[in-house]
C-alpha cells in the first residue's frame, strides 16, 4: 500500500510491450476479418500505418502472418492482402478419444487440410505417445510447410495447472499424464492441451456460429456429457480447469447404471451418444456402436423410438440445467443424435422448456453446434501461438 499522502505508481510499459500489444492486434483482427490490405488493417484496428507496417514486419519474420495476391480489377493490381499463415505454415489438431486418436493439420485460419490420419486408441499411454508421434511426423514431413505448433483436446478432467489428464472415465489411459507436454519433448514444436468440451466451445467462436459472440455455453454430448462455457470472451475453467463436467450431475437418483466415474445414474449414463448406443445394443441383443445406430435410424430398419425418446428426455434436463446454472446468451449442442431427424432437437429444446427457469430460457438462444472437435484442437494451438505474441520477450 502507498504511504499516506502519495499516489500509488503506475508500472511503466515499455516500448517494446507496446509493439507486441500491437502485434496481438492486427493479429486479432486478421482472424476476425481477414484477409486485409494493411491500409484496412490499419483503420480496423485504429493504429498509424507506420504502426501496423511495423508489426506486420514482425509477423511476417516470424511465420504468423503472409502476404497473398488480391484479385486484379479493373483499375490494375491492388496492394497484396494479409492473412495468418496457410500457405507457408500449419498446425496439428490431435483428438484423442476412447476408441480411436485424430491428427489433422490446418493453416492458422483454421481451415482443415485434406490431410487425417486416424489410429485406434492404444491400451498404454506410451503406445498412445507412440502412435501419436508417428501420426504428427506423417503431416509434419508436408513440404515446403512450416509447422508451428500442435494442439491437443483431451477428454475427462484436465489440470491446466500441471498440463495434465487428471480423471477421465472414458480413457483411464492419460489419468496422470501429460500428453501436449510429452508430445513437445518428442516432436520440439509447441504443443497446447485443451480439455475437449473447452476446446470445442473455442471451436465454436473461432470458426462456427458464435464468432464475434463474447458469452456463450457449449453442451458436448459424445461419449460423454460436458459443457464448455465462454464468458466475456474467455472460457470458464474453474480453479484449476476442471470447470463443466455437468455429465456427472445426478440424472438417475436410484438404481441408475454405474458410469465411468465410479458414480451410478450420472447424465452422462442416460443423456450420452454412447448411453443411446448401449440401449439400442441391449434392444438388438448384440453391441452397436453410435456409428450403426446412426445408420440404422437412417435405414429405418429398427424402432429405437423408446430409447430415443429417453436420450431426447435426458438431454433436456442437461439444457434445463446449463440454462438455470449459467444463463447463457446462446447454448449450442453438439451431438449426434440430431443427424437423422431434425425433428429430435426441437423435442429437445420444447422439454427443456418445460424443465427451465422460465427467464432463463427466454433469454436464452438454442442451437445446433456447427464446430468440430478437430477444430478445437487446431483453435487451442493457433490460441497459444497468438496470444504468445502479447507477452513480453
Amino acid at each position: 500500500m502507498a504511504p499516506s499522502g502519495t499516489l500509488p505508481t503506475i508500472t511503466t510499459i515499455r516500448p517494446s510491450q507496446v509493439g507486441r500489444l500491437n502485434e496481438r492486434q492486427v493479429l486479432r483482427v486478421l482472424q476476425d476479418r481477414g484477409p486485409l490490405s494493411r491500409a484496412d488493417v490499419a483503420r480496423e484496428c485504429g493504429l498509424s500505418p507506420p504502426t501496423v507496417s511495423k508489426a506486420v514486419a514482425s509477423l511476417l519474420k516470424v511465420g504468423l502472418l503472409e502476404e497473398a495476391d488480391a484479385p486484379e480489377t479493373a483499375r490494375g493490381r491492388p496492394a497484396p492482402r494479409l492473412r495468418l499463415a496457410s500457405a507457408t505454415a500449419q498446425v496439428l489438431g490431435v483428438t484423442i478419444d476412447g476408441g480411436h486418436c485424430e491428427v489433422v493439420s490446418a493453416g492458422l485460419d483454421g481451415e482443415l487440410h485434406a490431410d487425417l490420419v486416424t489410429v485406434p486408441t492404444p491400451t498404454s499411454y506410451t503406445k498412445l505417445l507412440d502412435a501419436l508421434e508417428a501420426a504428427a511426423r506423417e503431416l509434419i514431413a508436408r513440404p515446403g510447410v512450416r509447422t508451428l505448433g500442435l494442439g491437443v483436446s483431451l477428454p475427462g478432467l484436465v489440470d491446466y495447472r500441471k498440463g495434465c489428464g487428471v480423471l477421465s472415465p472414458n480413457l483411464p489411459i492419460t489419468n496422470g499424464h501429460a500428453p501436449a507436454a510429452d508430445l513437445a519433448d518428442r516432436l520440439g514444436i509447441e504443443c497446447s492441451l485443451l480439455q475437449e468440451s473447452h476446446a470445442l466451445c473455442l471451436a465454436e467462436r473461432e470458426y462456427g456460429l458464435a464468432r464475434g459472440h463474447d458469452d456463450f455455453a457449449m453442451l458436448d454430448v459424445g461419449t460423454g456429457v460436458g459443457l464448455g462455457v465462454m464468458s466475456g470472451g474467455r472460457l470458464v475453467t474453474g480453479h484449476s480447469g476442471l470447470a463443466g463436467e455437468v455429465g456427472h450431475l445426478t440424472a438417475v437418483a436410484d438404481g441408475g447404471r454405474v458410469c465411468g466415474c465410479g458414480n451410478r445414474g450420472c447424465l452422462e449414463t442416460v443423456a450420452s451418444d454412447r448411453a443411446l448406443a448401449l440401449r439400442a445394443s441391449e434392444k438388438l441383443g448384440r453391441d452397436v456402436d453410435v456409428d450403426e445406430v446412426m445408420d440404422l435410424l437412417r435405414a429405418g430398419t429398427v424402432d429405437l423410438a423408446d430409447e430415443l425418446r429417453a436420450a431426447v428426455k435426458y438431454l433436456a434436463v442437461g439444457v434445463a440445467a446449463v440454462l438455470n446454472l449459467f444463463n447463457p446468451a446462446t447454448l449450442f449442442i453438439h451431438t449426434r443424435l440430431f443427424e437423422t431427424d431434425p425433428d429430435l432437437f426441437d423435442e429437445v429444446v420444447r422439454q427443456a422448456a418445460a424443465r427451465a427457469l422460465p427467464p432463463a430460457f427466454a433469454d436464452c438462444r438454442i442451437v445446433p453446434a456447427k464446430g468440430s472437435k478437430r477444430q478445437g484442437a487446431v483453435a487451442g494451438i493457433v490460441r497459444r501461438l497468438t496470444d504468445a505474441v502479447a507477452q513480453d520477450n
